[in-house]
């Protein structure tokens, strides 16, 4: 990434910890990671979620909807900083969350889709019954 880009988030957001690390991630409550040759794009993600300041969530739908809350900030950030959108980047990683959550939700014994229960898990309606 542009040092330049960098040190222009850092001076926006002083109260967000921006280190570099091996990956993107964003490390609640106020802590950015990058990677220094990483797309700019991921890294306003990560921005997006420690600004939207929700990453607490009981159930993983409710992940999924703070994943685009994030990236809706990351477009935000995008336009502000000039950097350019990839809608099929963005929606390659929401796929990543959708399939992950796709196959966490099939029963292991018989297949059908579970639901989750506010306490986080998971219920099969044909094996819990």
């Amino acid at each position: 990434m542009d040092a330049t880009f960098l040190e222009k988030i850092k001076s926006d957001y002083p109260s967000i910890r921006i280190i570099r690390g091996k990956r993107f991630a964003f490390r609640p409550p106020r802590t950015v990671v990058y990677e220094e040759d990483g797309p700019s794009l991921l890294f306003l993600h990560e921005m997006g979620h420690a600004l939207i300041g929700r990453f607490d969530f009981r159930t993983e739908v409710e992940r999924l909807k703070i994943e685009a809350l994030a990236w809706e900030k990351a477009r935000e950030l995008c336009s502000l900083y000039r950097v350019e959108v990839d809608e099929e980047l963005i929606e390659t990683e929401l796929d990543s969350y959708r399939d992950w959550l796709h196959q966490k939700s099939r029963c292991p014994d018989c297949g059908l889709t579970r639901f989750q229960t506010p306490d986080g898990a998971f219920h099969c309606p044909r094996c819990d019954v």
